[in-house]
Formats: C-alpha cells, structure tokens, sequence
C-alpha cells in the first residue's frame, strides 16, 4: 500500500457508523485518521464543517456519514438536503481551497430504478425519493466545486455493527413466526468493510499516482464517479431468507421464522424504492483493479462474526 505524503492528515466523517468505522482501521496506514464527533463538525451546520476543515487542513477528506433515514426525510427534507448536499458542498469548497482530495459516499437511490440492466455511471438519474434527491445534489454540488473526488455508488450497505437489514431480520426471525419481506426490488447487498477496504485501496492507488505531490492531476484521470456494490444480485426476499439459512445452519435448535415473499405494493412506505437496484461496478475494477465481493460470500463471512 503506497505511503501518503508526510505528515499527511485524513478527515474522516461519521466514524462510528457502518462504513466509517470500517475506514478508521483500515485507513490508518494511509495518515493520520482526525474523527471529529458531532459536537466538533455537525453535519446539519455546514459553518461548522468548514471550521473543521480549515482547522485540521488534510489531505483526503472521506465522507461517509449521510442523512439516510430514506422514509422520515420525505417529512423533513430541509434536514435531508442541509447533510447531504449543503455539507458535501461546504467539504468540496474547502478542500478546493487547500488542494485537498474528497472520497464522498452516494446511493443507487439517484435512480428511479425502471432500468432493465444493472445500472452504469453513464446511465440518466432520476431519484424518485427526497432521500434520493438530496443524494443526488450532494453529488453534483461536489462535482461544481471543482475540487478533486471520487464518488461511490452503493447499495444495501450491511455488516455485524450497526443498524442495518440483516441485523433486524435476524433479531425479527427469532422473536417471530412469520416474516413477510419485499421480493420484487432487486439489487446486491455491499459488506461495509469491503467497502472501506475499496476506498483505502483506491486512495493508496491515487497517492502512487501522484508520489507525494498535488491530488488534482492524479484525480483528474482517475476521479469521479463509480459504482461500487456487491457482486451478483438478489432481493430483499433472497437476502432474509439466505441469512435465515445460514443462522439455521449455525443454531440448528433455535426456530427461526419461515420468510414469506411479498409485493412492494403489500408493504408500503412513505418514501418509494426503486425497483432496480443492480449496480454494473466494472468501471471499478478497470481503473483501480478492485472487484466488489459476491455477496454471498460476504453474507458468509459476516455471518461467521455474529
């Protein structure tokens, strides 16, 4: 793994979270990870995130942490829209300002999920969400700075911490009968740590490129947008019951809840979900020689921390 520059700082947002506490191990090789806590750089207040980056000065600022409660930002999208896209802004206009490099995080939810493929960086955006929506001008905000950045893509973001689908099913397959899971949104499950271990892979890629020197002309070649989610494709139905299976398989004497298929349409939500989200990630391993895992290999691997 190439080294950073000397004496290199990497801000790092969200830190307690699925991904970012993913990235805090895995980008320690790489400088000195700063974690300011909420209290220090408040996501809704983009004064205070540009503090942040004018006190510390890094090199690299990984941005991870996102508003994503996708049902309660249709009830309150200025709080949506005030992390997701005027903070992203304010990170990309500072670190233009000290030639720092933006890893910024974004979501299969920019698309309205109609697609007959899995989508591509190329393909037309049309979020049919708030959360979707705010995700989306965080992206383009960042893109109109100027600054230099890498944008991933992703979906179905899982792993042993945090609150995430497959912890809930299991805790739900062993206090219930039946559970009735969505089977017609189709998409991958993403292993946070294969994520974080992506994003620290990308970045020791670009720092080679650059040998110590400005980001910019490295990421002028090598930045922008990618898909990055986990291999194959399932839907929710497939992920709970596989998850259920392996469980099984591991507490042969439990009794866990049998999965029932369902129609988006029998479980409605405030917010609507697309109903494609495959992601094509071959940009990824083309430029940065990086395959995202299958994820059921992932499921395997994380199912065995439990």
């Amino acid at each position: 793994m190439a080294d950073a520059a000397p004496g290199a700082k990497i801000l790092l947002s969200g830190s307690t979270g699925q991904v970012g506490g993913e990235l805090l191990r895995l980008l320690a090789p790489l400088g000195e990870v700063v974690t300011p806590q909420r209290e220090a750089m408040d996501l809704a207040d983009a004064d205070s995130v540009r503090r942040t980056i004018r006190s510390v000065r890094p090199r690299w600022i990984v941005n991870p942490a996102a508003y994503t409660a996708v049902d309660k930002a249709e009830s309150e999208p200025g709080l949506a829209y005030a992390i997701n896209r005027d903070a992203v802004q304010a990170i990309g206009e500072e670190a233009n300002t000290i030639n720092a490099a933006v890893v910024h995080f974004s979501t299969d939810y920019v698309f309205d999920g109609t697609a007959a493929h899995p989508y591509r960086e190329t393909d037309a955006t049309n979020p049919v969400s708030v959360y979707g929506a705010s995700k989306l001008a965080g992206e383009q905000a960042l893109a109109a700075t100027g600054a230099a950045h890498l944008i991933f893509r992703t979906s179905w973001v899982y792993g042993a911490r945090g609150k995430n689908f497959l912890l809930t099913i299991l805790r739900l397959a062993r206090e219930r009968e039946t559970l009735r899971v969505v089977a017609d949104q189709y998409g991958a499950p993403t292993w946070s740590r294969d994520l974080a271990a992506m994003t620290a892979h990308v970045i020791a890629k670009c720092e080679a490129s650059a040998k110590g020197g400005p980001l910019a002309g490295a990421l002028a070649a090598m930045g922008g947008i990618y898909h990055a989610s986990g291999a194959g494709e399932t839907t929710w139905h497939g992920f709970a019951g596989e998850a259920v299976r392996l469980a099984q398989k591991h507490e042969p004497s439990t009794r866990f809840a049998a999965i029932e298929a369902i129609t988006t349409a029998e479980y409605p939500t405030p917010a609507k979900r697309p109903a494609n989200s495959r992601m094509d990630s071959g940009k990824l391993a083309e430029r940065f020689g990086w395959r995202m895992m299958e994820w059921r290999e992932s499921l395997r691997k994380v199912m065995a921390e439990l």
